[in-house]
Parts: structure tokens; sequence; C-alpha cells
């Protein structure tokens, strides 16, 4: 059975409700799933009360089956026609959407106009799949066009390309409804069916001892050189594939699912091909919500780490740059999956922080040789505390600097890197992590809930 395939077992839930939103229970890339399709034809998919009410049942058959959810969407909202009974409807199916946050995987496709109410349920689920003709926003272009005089088309307010790019709305962009189920099958390969199950093993012949040292090769001669980490993290995990959601987006941390040894990963890595690998507010959130979805479905994470920082700038600080940067601390911070983290060459203030630090809880924190972890470059810290000296004088601290402290030997010492190891043996050593890991079982004490700094 492929992944667009149904079966003749599929089984219908609320077959009998009137509206046009069906809910059912069917094969996805041989995997039982509730699947809702609220693509609706009349008044432009116009959600009625009992739309909403089965949109609602679906979810709530997906928990209490401890099944993935998967919504299929074309909507223009709540039908206009029955007023506040069609807003009830879509209040029913949030609340029992977000009831299924991190307990099983949802995933919506959007295939069509997906405007007001039904767009805010994108913001719900783990992962969102538009087709290229698909657009979806909260305001229509007339609204913007009366409240700010700018005129602006459907597409540009709200298509495919801006939520891949701009808003990080879309996870992936499909060229049609049937590649954006293929990747909803694909993305369902690598997580469990609920968050007290395992993922899948997935067969791989890489073998686990295979020497990596073309990933070091990588690293360009000069410190401030750029580079694909992919490059990196694919000569490390299986067969060099990465499945990697929101790719246009906050491009400068690479988010990607992928296996070592057959058992999926969650992979968080620092891109220094965009702004040099800092975090960024988009950057932040990406990573935040993505080691939050690995730890709910019992991914280990694997962070690679080469960064000089935060990026800086007035109008990231006036945005909030503090409360987003939190939430990659957050993330980490309260994650209980098996972690181990990889230092490849920068790791500088407060990102060596918040990119699962030692301190932050990890399990294991791995160097190359070539790592440099300190609070900032020699440069930076001699102009700040040598500023009088002379440029001679300045070069000279510089060099010293570099040779005293930007080596992992000094962290390792401290017990921040719990080793320095052969970029050859990269794999095997991960590998090895993972497995000794597979038991860890960690618990968060016993609370309501936190209170995400968002």
């Amino acid at each position: 059975m492929t992944a667009v395939e149904t079966s003749s077992a599929d089984v219908e839930l609320r077959a009998r409700a009137t509206g046009f939103v069906r809910a059912r229970v069917r094969a996805l890339g041989g995997r039982r799933v509730i699947e809702v399709d609220a693509r609706g034809e009349r008044n432009a998919g116009a959600l009625v009360r009992s739309d909403g009410q089965s949109i609602a049942a679906g979810a709530r058959a997906a928990r209490e089956q401890r099944l993935p959810l998967l919504i299929r969407i074309a909507s223009s909202g709540a039908d206009a026609g029955e007023g506040v009974s069609a807003l009830d409807g879509w209040a029913g199916a949030a609340k029992e959407i977000t009831a299924n946050s991190g307990v099983v995987p949802s995933i919506a496709i959007v295939s069509g106009p997906t405007v007001s109410g039904p767009a805010l349920m994108l913001g719900l689920v783990d992962h969102v799949i538009m087709t290229s003709e698909a657009y979806a926003f909260v305001s229509g272009p007339m609204m913007v066009e009366e409240f700010t005089g700018v005129p602006m088309s459907k597409q540009e307010l709200g298509g495919a390309s801006v939520h891949d790019r701009t808003s990080g709305v879309a996870s992936f962009v499909a060229g049609d409804e049937e590649e954006a189920e293929a990747l909803a099958a694909e993305l369902l390969a690598f997580l469990p069916d609920h968050t007290d199950d395992h993922p899948p093993t997935i067969a791989s012949a890489d073998p686990i001892e295979r020497p990596t040292p073309d990933a070091y090769e990588v690293l360009p001669p000069s410190a401030n050189g750029s580079y694909d980490v992919r490059d990196i993290v694919g000569a490390v995990v299986d067969d060099g594939y990465l499945l990697e959601p929101h790719a246009n987006w906050a491009a400068n941390l690479v988010t990607a699912f992928a296996t070592i040894g057959g058992r999926p990963v969650g992979i968080v890595a620092n891109q220094p091909q965009i702004v040099a690998g800092t975090l960024d507010i988009p950057a932040s959130q990406k990573g935040g919500r993505f080691v939050a979805l690995c730890d709910a479905f019992n991914l280990p994470i694997v962070t690679f780490v080469d960064t000089s920082g935060f990026y800086p700038g007035k109008d990231t600080e006036w945005r909030g740059m503090i409360r987003y940067g939190a939430q990659m601390a957050f993330a980490y911070a309260r994650a209980t999956v098996p972690r181990v983290n990889l230092t490849t060459r920068k790791s500088y203030g407060g990102a060596y922080i918040v990119m699962d630090s030692k301190r932050m809880g990890n399990d294991l924190a791995l160097a190359w040789p070539s790592a440099e972890i300190a609070v900032m470059g020699a440069k930076g810290a001699v102009e700040i505390l040598h500023r009088r000296n002379t440029p001679e004088e300045r070069a000279e601290l510089e060099a010293a600097y570099e040779e005293r402290l930007l080596n992992p030997y000094i962290a390792a010492e401290r017990g921040t890197i719990d080793a320095v190891i052969d970029p050859a043996d990269t794999r095997a050593e991960i590998h090895a992590a993972l497995s000794m890991l597979a038991g860890k079982r960690e618990r968060l004490p016993r609370r309501r809930h936190d209170n995400t700094p968002l």
C-alpha cells in the first residue's frame, strides 16, 4: 500500500453527520491514522457548527485511540450564515486539537484557501504541508488594504512560498496533494504513534563503524570561512539522508529528522552559510519548537554547534531577542530524551549556553580538536579588555588568547566537554552514546504545566 492508497478497512467516524467534514481511520504509509477531511467546495468550504464538531470528534478519536492525526483542509472560515454557532463549532475543534499537543503527532495538509479560524488551526498542529497553489491568512487582502492602503494578492499575503520562507507556518511545500501525502507518510516514519511509544526503527545498511574523515574536511581553512553544515551532518547520519522541515525559514539553523544506526533522531545544527550561523529570533523559535517536538515523541536530539553568538542589532533586541532566545534554552532545559552535543568549530557566549551545553543538562558533550569554546572570540575579547593597547600589542594578545583559551581541552579540563574526539570517529562515537542512553528515563517534577517564554 502506498502513502496515498486507502484501504477497504477504513472506518468512518460520524458518518451521518451534517456538513462536509468527514473523519475516518485509514492507512497512510503503512500506519493507521485518524484523517479529518475538511476540504469543502460549497461556499468555499465555510464551516458550519457540525463541521467543527466533526473536526473535534476526529481529533478526540486520535487522542483516545493513540493514533496520529492528519487534517486535510481547505476552508474559507466559519459560515457567516450560521453566525456564532459556527464559531462555537470551530472553538470546540481548536480545543480538541490543542489537547492532542505532545500526545499524538498532528499534521495538516493545506490544499486550498484556509482563512480566518481554520488558518489559526495550522498553528496548533505539529507540521503543516502546503501545496504550491494553497494560501492561508487570518485577515484577507481586502481587510489588509482597507487598514494599510497596500493592495496585495492572496498569494502575496499568504501563499505557500510566503509561509515557507517568511512566516515559518509551512514545514514543507508540495507540488500537489499526492506529494503532500507522501511527505506526511515520510514524516510519520520518524515518529511514534503517541508519546508513550518509541519511534520505529528504520532499516539501513550503512555501517555503524563507518569512518567520517570527510566530515572534518568540510571545515574551511579560515576560522571565519563558510560551509554547509548539512555536509557534516550528512556524513554522520545513515545514508546521508535528512528530512528537513522549515528548510527555507530561519535557514541559519538546520532542524531535521534522520537516523543513526536505524534509530530516528532529531538534528539541530548551526548553519555557517547563513549570517555566520548566529542565532536570531526566527532561528530561536524554530529550534525551540523542534526540540520540544522531539522531546514529546521520544526522539534523541543530536546538536551540532558552530556559532559565534546571537545576531546583534537594534531591531533584533527591540523585537524581543531576550524572550525568543530563551525559547531555545527553555526547550533544551526541560527535554528528557537522550541528548548528545558536538562542537565542531565555534561555540561562544550566550549561544554556547542555549545550544544544549553541558550545564543545560545534555548527556554527552563532544568536541572536535578544531572547537573553540569561550565567552567570545580572541579579537572581541582583546578589544574589550585591552582597548588602550597598541595594534601590535593587541595582535600579540589575540594570539596568546587563541592559544590559551580557544581550544576544547580547557573546556574538557573544566568538565564542560566530556571528550575531544577524532572527527573520523564521529559517527561511531555518537551511535555509541545513543546506544548507551537508549534506556534513559527522566521525569520532570509534577506540575500543571510550564510557562514557555512565547
